[in-house]
């Protein structure tokens, strides 16, 4: 809660003194005030010096402009976000604490018997070359349960006062009105039944006790610029109908002040009650353990059992429970002296006749008897609150700027406060929204864009499927036991495929979570000759001899695209995921700080079921691009022709050379290989190697060493459903993120703008209303703004006080 609202009977005096205006007043030759027997001082105009106590304009000026300069900070309500100095005056119940302020500060305050007991009112006076006024309204800062509200509010309670003897009433209505929150304040304004209500018993009223609190705005000629709030005093026990969490409450309200470190304790203390027995002192030291900031009074010096005297001038001259500034003895009007209408100079007289005339304080030494009167302690009071408000104001100066930049940030982060105009605003968002999409799609130079993610799985995509090459294998099946033959990927295949360097993606930047691509198509296994050669015979129907049917081409061509569709299908739903993800963000960038978040929701349901047709017909051209994979075809014969005569000739080779280790040749094509490995021709090796045998042959004779090799049927079936396999993978790679990016990435951003226009029903005749409801703010937000625009202007007047 702000600190202006905690101060009174604990009574907390904030440093707002008199303003130049009420110096030149006060100069003016006019009666003094007068004390009346109910405590107040009357309506009486002041004579002499005018203002009185701490509004007195005989200080000296350094000091009165220091004191007025705090005033106008405090006027600004910004002490409820810098620790400003001041006053609080603490005491328990009894202590003297209201005829003390009234001495201090010379303000006419009503009060009466109960009207300050369980509600606080807060008093804002300030000088006014107009007529008197008060006017009264009801600072609600909880709710009916006692709970905080996050915004306080001020509900003007009544029409303006103009005449001071109607105060009393008016506080008293307010304070009940408070206490019965359940029931229309205005209520208490009218019912004459309620003028004696306070003083009765709890069950007469809702709440025995409230933080919400009374506020009184006092205006007029002679008024002193002052604001404090009038509390309870500390409570040590409640009666009968009492709350116990009252003490406790009070406690609270007095702690919010004092444990501030640029608060000055006025610690007040009654003489006719054992100090022990009085909490303030203990509550003080708590919180001001040394007693730097603590200044402590006595009160009611004339009611000290007789032969005790001596045990209270310990505290005057500092030996008991020492403090940093002393302890003081003020001497207030009894009620008696009330009833006579002292003046405030009778007053002040009288106590100087008391500590005059009255054992032993007439015998003090003198250096403690400054110690002694009001005067002496407003004079300290001032002089201590000077120094410390000449220390503070350069510490104040910074701490506002830094907070007001704070301040300033803080409400730059909030989302935009509602537009005039809503229906434009949202067609603004969704023609940038549309902008931002196209950007996106068309590719934006950072590795987290759309198109940088989406290349992640079509790499594997391509991987995958190129994986699924059939596994021939030029020799037959080994049988019992024996070791397979190992073959090396052909040469001519190493230099237009992408190297393992080149198509690492496990340590990719731009890697994403497994889509199951690894998983999506299974090992068809090895293939040798021998299995191709005896599918091709029981394939054999009507064909001439020496032909082999085309359905075995077909059938191993067959079985291995068909490979292919799910993880065509993995990779769309791929995209997907990355371009709805990326959408969401790009929605929440554009949309997430207007309103309370409902367009943003709309938004997102409509490019969701957007993509989601977008996928659906990526799915379908998927299932296209498959099925016109299901029978062989291609224009590309020079191509097919190539690839297929370099497959045939590397399983011809392959074959060749197992047949020849296979052959007993192995030695010759041994002694080839070390020969070679000295640099000589292994042709020629190979012949020196034969001639040494007896066998003398040429070199175009080699190949009639080895016998005519009745699988050739079965190798061209090989090289050819490899060499189809190379250019179908090729076409596929391309084809299907091509047809993806077509149907599924640009797809999804044509036509977003008029997408979403005709969804959201922007050109319909409820437009301009729905877009209203749209950008209605949350009320946590709107009540943050109203939070920090209204602590930036209490920031920003306090310069403009600090400055001129």
């Amino acid at each position: 809660m702000p600190s202006s609202h905690w101060r009174k009977k604990s009574n907390i005096l904030p440093l707002a003194i008199s303003s130049p205006e009420v110096k030149s007043s006060s100069q003016a030759s006019t009666p003094s005030p007068v004390l009346a027997a109910d405590g107040n001082f009357s309506a009486a105009a002041t004579t002499g010096d005018g203002a009185v106590g701490l509004a007195n304009p005989q200080m000296s000026g350094q000091r009165r402009r220091m004191l007025d300069l705090v005033n106008g900070l405090h006027s600004t309500g910004v002490q409820v976000d810098i620790d400003l100095p001041q006053i609080a005056v603490v005491g328990n119940q009894s202590a003297g604490k209201s005829s003390l302020i009234e001495s201090i500060s010379g303000i006419t305050l009503p009060r009466a018997s109960g009207t300050c007991t369980r509600c606080p009112t807060e008093c804002r006076l300030s000088y006014s070359p107009s007529p008197w006024k008060c006017t009264v309204s009801l600072r609600i800062t909880t709710d009916a349960k006692g709970q905080p509200l996050g915004q306080s509010r001020n509900e003007a309670f009544g029409d303006p006062i103009f005449d001071k003897k109607d105060v009393e009433d008016r506080i008293r209505r307010a304070q009940l009105a408070i206490l019965n929150p359940d029931k229309p304040a205005k209520s208490f304004l009218t019912d004459d039944d309620v003028a004696d209500s306070l003083g009765g018993s709890s069950s007469e009223s809702g709440l025995t006790f409230s933080m919400n609190c009374v506020s009184l705005t006092i205006t007029g000629p002679g008024v002193a610029d002052l604001s404090f709030v009038d509390l309870p005093g500390l409570i040590a026990s409640v009666g009968r109908g009492g709350n116990s969490g009252d003490i406790k409450l009070v406690e609270g309200l007095v702690t919010a002040y004092i444990k501030r470190s640029n608060c000055i304790i006025l610690l007040t203390v009654a003489c006719e009650t054992d100090f022990e027995n009085q909490g303030a002192h203990q509550l003080a030291k708590q919180y001001d353990p040394e007693g730097k900031r603590t200044i402590g009074v006595l009160t009611k010096p004339d009611r000290i059992p007789t032969g005790e005297e001596q045990n209270w001038l310990q505290f005057i001259r500092n030996e008991k429970e020492p403090l940093q500034n002393n302890w003081y003895c003020v001497k207030q009007p009894s009620s008696n002296d009330l009833k006579q209408n002292w003046t405030w100079e009778q007053a002040r007289q009288k106590e100087d006749e008391f500590f005059l005339g009255t054992s032993p304080w007439n015998e003090i030494e003198p250096l403690y008897a400054r110690y002694l009167r009001t005067k002496n302690l407003v004079e300290r009071l001032s002089q201590v609150l000077s120094e410390l408000i000449a220390k503070r104001l350069p510490e104040i100066q910074q701490e506002i700027e830094t907070m007001i930049a704070k301040t300033r940030q803080q409400i730059e982060l909030l989302p935009k406060p509602p537009p005039q105009n809503a229906l434009n605003e949202v067609a603004k968002l969704i023609k940038d929204f549309d902008a931002d999409m196209k950007r996106h799609i068309e590719g934006v130079p950072y590795k987290e864009g759309i198109i940088q993610r989406i290349r992640v799985p079509c790499k594997k995509f391509r991987r995958v499927i190129r994986a699924t090459a059939p596994e021939f294998r030029p020799f037959d099946r080994p049988r019992y036991g024996r070791r397979d033959k190992t073959l090396a990927e052909p040469e001519f295949l190493k230099h237009e495929e992408e190297s393992a360097g080149q198509d690492d993606l496990e340590n990719s930047p731009l890697e994403d979570e497994d889509e199951g691509f690894e998983d999506s198509v299974a090992s068809s296994g090895l293939v040798y000759v021998d299995e191709v050669y005896r599918r091709m015979e029981e394939s054999v129907s009507r064909e001439l001899p020496g032909h082999f049917p085309f359905i075995v081409e077909r059938e191993y061509i067959r079985g291995t695209l068909m490979k292919w569709d799910k993880p065509a299908t993995i990779l769309c739903e791929s995209v997907y995921r990355i371009l709805i993800n990326q959408t969401k963000d790009l929605v929440r960038q554009h949309f997430s700080t207007f309103g309370q978040g409902m367009l943003e929701h709309q938004i997102r349901l409509i490019m969701h079921e957007h993509l989601g047709s977008c996928l659906e017909a990526a799915k379908k051209k998927i299932v296209w691009l498959m099925n016109i994979q299901a029978d062989p075809f291609t224009l590309n014969n020079h191509y097919m022709a190539d690839y297929k005569e370099k497959f045939l000739t590397y399983y011809r080779r392959v074959r060749q050379d197992a047949r020849t280790k296979d052959n007993g040749l192995g030695a010759v094509a041994e002694a080839g290989n070390d020969w070679e490995g000295a640099g000589e021709d292994p042709t020629a090796a190979a012949l020196s190697a034969l001639a040494k045998l007896g066998y003398e042959i040429k070199k175009e004779d080699l190949g009639k060493l080895l016998a005519q090799d009745m699988m050739e049927p079965a190798l061209v079936i090989m090289a050819s459903v490899r060499a189809y396999f190379q250019v179908a993978y090729k076409r596929f790679v391309d084809n299907v993120p091509m047809a993806i990016d077509y149907e599924l990435v640009r797809g999804g951003e044509i036509d977003v703008f008029q997408l979403l226009w005709t969804k959201l029903e922007l050109d319909g005749q409820d437009a301009r209303q729905m877009c209203e409801e749209y950008a209605q703010e949350a009320a946590q937000v709107a009540d943050r703004r109203e939070e920090l625009e209204k602590k930036l202007e209490r920031l920003t007047e306090a310069t403009k006080r600090l400055i001129g």
